[in-house]
């Protein structure tokens, strides 16, 4: 059976087709435009294939509670043309097959719980960590929702001592996107993540953030498995800093026999989103 995927971005849409076990037999990726020329595109290239299903990993913040009057619609985003649009009714029109709606950390949990570095996991934390900060949590298969998707990067952390910084958040200030997310880190210290050394200050203060967000979902959900990919983690010399402070942190209350497999990077070469959106249409 052939499954679409389409990996909803903000700045891209990732469009593809493979089956149940992660196989991608055709990808296309296009700039995300207003609604109607980038489903069009979407549909372009998925009418080239007898897809039998389809699932969605998108941005948001969309509305996943199926009690509400915009179930799968895209809410307060500030990409404006697709604030409020109604993105599941708009597919399942277009295709007229089971289309499944997601977050797009949602999917990428999915995919690496499924194909990649959490196969042998019950549960699985994935946190994204770039323009923003997101996270999705999977366990025995399933994604989590609850009255809508949980929003893990905007939590509240504490702030270093040393760090002044009046966060990027526009809603929080200084939540953990505020203080750790690709445009923080370049708005604090006036160059992009990529063009500052790797010894810089900059790592030791994202990982301290990192750790203590970490801690807390370890504290509240109990993953198995953390997941950490995005942008700002290219910086390889960011996972055994934050291992060392999560374990500094947790102060021997909780058992972290091995945090160098417990806290990892994705394993899916920047695919767990796309491969995860196809995951999620088999979920139904």
């Amino acid at each position: 059976m052939l499954i679409g995927g389409i990996e909803a971005g903000g700045t891209k849409f990732v469009c593809a087709v493979g089956d149940e076990s992660g196989n991608i037999f055709d990808k296309v990726t296009f700039p995300t435009e207003d609604p109607a020329k980038t489903l069009d595109a979407a549909k372009q290239f998925f009418n080239k294939h007898d897809i039998q299903a389809l699932g969605v990993g998108s941005f948001g913040p969309v509305d996943l509670n199926k009690k509400s009057k915009t179930f799968g619609s895209i809410l307060n985003t500030p990409k404006l043309k697709w604030k409020q649009f109604h993105l599941l009714d708009q597919l399942k029109q277009d295709y007229n097959i089971p289309v499944t709606l997601d977050t797009d950390v949602n999917a990428a949990a999915l995919g690496e719980y499924k194909y990649g570095a959490a196969r042998k996991a019950a549960s699985v934390l994935y946190i994204t960590v770039g323009t923003g900060i997101g996270a999705g949590f999977v366990k025995d298969g399933q994604t989590y929702i609850g009255k809508s998707h949980p929003e893990m990067g905007h939590i509240f952390i504490q702030q270093r001592k040393d760090d002044n910084f009046e966060g990027n958040c526009p809603y929080h200030g200084t939540c953990l996107e505020g203080l750790a997310s690709g445009p923080a880190i370049e708005k604090r210290f006036g160059k992009k993540g990529d063009l500052l050394t790797a010894d810089h200050v900059a790592w030791d203060m994202v990982a301290d953030y990192l750790a203590q967000a970490i801690i807390n979902y370890l504290l509240i959900i109990s993953p198995e498995k953390v997941i950490i990919g995005g942008g700002v983690m290219k910086q390889e010399q960011l996972y055994p800093l934050i291992r060392k402070k999560v374990r500094d942190l947790s102060n021997t209350y909780m058992q972290l026999e091995n945090l160098d497999k417990m806290i990892v990077a994705p394993k899916l070469n920047d695919e767990q989103g796309i491969k995860g959106a196809i995951a999620l249409a088999l979920l139904g």
